[in-house]
C-alpha cells in the first residue's frame, strides 16, 4: 500500500506525456485562436490547478485512510 502514490503519480505522468503526441494539425483552429490570444495560457493553468488539486486531495485521502487503518487495529 505505500507505494500505490508514487506508481499513481508515475501513472498520471506517463498517461499525460501521450497526449500531445495525438494532437491533429487540421482543425484546430480553435487552438490557434485561443493561443494568438494568448488564452490559451489560461486554460492550461486552470486544467493545472485542478490536477494538482485532486492529485493532493487524493494523497491527503490516503494518509487519512492508512491512519485510521492503523488505529483501528
Amino acid at each position: 500500500m505505500r507505494n500505490s502514490i508514487p506508481f499513481l503519480l508515475a501513472f498520471v505522468l506517463l498517461f499525460f506525456s501521450g497526449i500531445p503526441s495525438m494532437a491533429q494539425s487540421s482543425g484546430a483552429e480553435m487552438a490557434d485562436v485561443m493561443r494568438s490570444n494568448g488564452k490559451i495560457y489560461v486554460v492550461v493553468a486552470v486544467m493545472s490547478t485542478i490536477l494538482a488539486g485532486l492529485i493532493l486531495y487524493l494523497v491527503s485521502l490516503d494518509r487519512r485512510i492508512r491512519r485510521m487503518e492503523r488505529n483501528a487495529d
